[in-house]
């Protein structure tokens, strides 16, 4: 069979090009029970599995999060609205990171943003963080169709026949070299985290003073 790796491409832009996220005024205002909440999750998220029978989350895999401390307790076996944003990150970071590296990173923003009298929360964070994700969906796409292009140049001496399928699986390592490097940094950048986050705000404080003075 040829592979129409034209064909392959468009439907992958044009997938890219459908990605959203779960607006916070998509979420119930209520508090929600486990039932609910994995309700709720399976309709929003439903676009991002990849087999029909996936699982978005299950009641084993929320009651093992909140036993990781990766999120905060229900109170009377009720989920807020942040508790759902939370699940929602944690859902996302678990196809790449482990559950450690998702309690680093999440462990400082749920003690200090969520549950909060502040106007600045975790919904407010949720939102900044997704916006610009989103803007940089045209970004995404102009790689890969350089990827595409570059994959295209590889095997002009290999027989006709395998050249289309060595041209896609260089297209594919392509893009998972692309992962493999990004997510390289991201381990690194949560091996020094409680470090950085130090730095950073200590930096702010400085900044402070001088303006103050």
């Amino acid at each position: 069979m040829t592979i129409d790796t034209k064909d392959m491409l468009n439907s992958i832009l044009s997938s890219i090009s459908r990605i959203d996220y779960v607006r916070p005024d998509d979420i119930p205002n209520i508090d929600l029970y486990m039932d609910q909440v994995t309700t709720f999750m399976e309709k929003e998220l439903a676009s991002s599995k990849r087999h029909e029978d996936d699982k978005i989350l299950t009641k084993t895999m929320i009651n093992n999060y909140a036993k990781n401390n990766l999120l905060p307790p229900p109170v009377k076996k009720k989920y807020s609205k942040e508790h759902l944003l939370i699940m929602i990150f944690i859902y996302y970071f678990k196809n790449f990171l482990s559950i450690k590296d998702i309690e680093t990173m999440l462990e400082p923003i749920t003690d200090k943003y969520f549950d909060t009298d502040q106007d600045f929360d975790i919904t407010s964070i949720y939102k900044e963080v997704c916006e610009l994700e989103k803007s940089r969906i045209p970004e995404f796409e102009k790689e890969i169709i350089r990827s595409y292009n570059s994959s295209k140049k590889c095997f002009d001496e290999a027989p006709e026949d395998d050249r289309d399928s060595l041209q896609l699986f260089a297209f594919i390592c392509n893009l998972s070299f692309d992962i493999y490097v990004k997510k390289q940094i991201v381990e690194k950048l949560l091996d020094n985290f409680p470090d950085l986050l130090h730095s950073e705000n200590t930096g702010v404080k400085k900044d402070s003073a001088k303006k103050k003075k």
